[in-house]
């Protein structure tokens, strides 16, 4: 059986491979990119299966199934959501929630082996899926923080919240009165919860609201600088990758 693995981050993806392969199943092939995923596809036969994360460092991965035709079966690798995967359920696709556990993982693969055996043809409506996860219309976004501050709790409205930052392992809110607020969440988790309209992660370190935006300037290797009213405490960079679509999203 031939299969594939498209994930974000590398020790992620190979973490993956070594609990697929301790269950007997070999990969060969790791990608980390819409880029590199479309040029994979046109270039080699296609896999039985793909272990697929739905967010990759150049876009969405659904992006993949825009250009290429691809009739393998997916196992999406996914923290979205309790009520984005209720797109998974409906479609009949597998999912593993991160962190993967070993024994899911066993019984996602027994999964797809018993399917392939009856439906080995399955279609699979990706552009649904895409619109469920991006656009979810019964979502609820986070309008407020409740941090703990030694013995008391303080309150944080989403309208007061400058940028979120990641730094030394830790997610902090900045506020635009320039406090600092430790979150016990990742960026990964908290961009689930923030509304895409107001918000927009602009690289691996940095979430910021469209009303936080102060001004935009032309920054070195096509990326852009975003100067906030407050935060100096590093340079707001939009990563290369994601320049277009964060042009998009201001409109």
């Amino acid at each position: 059986m031939n299969i594939i693995i498209i994930e974000d981050e590398k020790p992620a993806a190979r973490l993956l491979q070594r609990k697929v392969e301790k269950l007997g199943f070999q990969i060969n092939t790791l990608l980390h990119s819409v880029e590199e995923s479309i040029h994979w596809f046109n270039s080699n036969p296609h896999p039985d299966l793909i272990f697929l994360d739905i967010q990759l460092s150049d876009g969405l991965s659904f992006e993949i199934f825009e250009m290429i035709d691809i009739k393998s079966a997916v196992i999406f690798t996914t923290a979205y959501d309790e009520y984005a995967l209720r797109a998974f359920k409906l479609n009949s696709i597998d999912y593993l929630l991160k962190p993967i556990d070993e024994e899911d993982l066993e019984t996602a693969i027994n999964k797809f082996k018993a399917r392939n055996a009856t439906a080995p043809n399955l279609s699979l409506d990706f552009e649904m899926i895409k619109k469920m996860l991006v656009n979810p219309a019964e979502k609820n976004y986070k309008k407020r923080f409740t941090i703990k501050m030694g013995q008391q709790l303080k309150m944080v409205n989403i309208d007061e919240v400058e940028c979120f930052f990641s730094e030394n392992k830790g997610t902090y809110l900045h506020t635009f009165e320039n406090r600092d607020y430790l979150l016990d969440i990742t960026l990964e988790q908290l961009e689930t919860e923030l509304d895409p309209k107001d918000f927009y992660r602009v690289s691996r370190k940095f979430i910021v609201p469209m009303k936080g935006i102060r001004e935009i300037q032309v920054h070195s290797n096509s990326r852009l600088k975003v100067m906030l009213p407050t935060y100096k405490d590093d340079e707001v960079i939009v990563a290369r990758e994601r320049v277009n679509d964060f042009k998009e999203w201001l409109g």
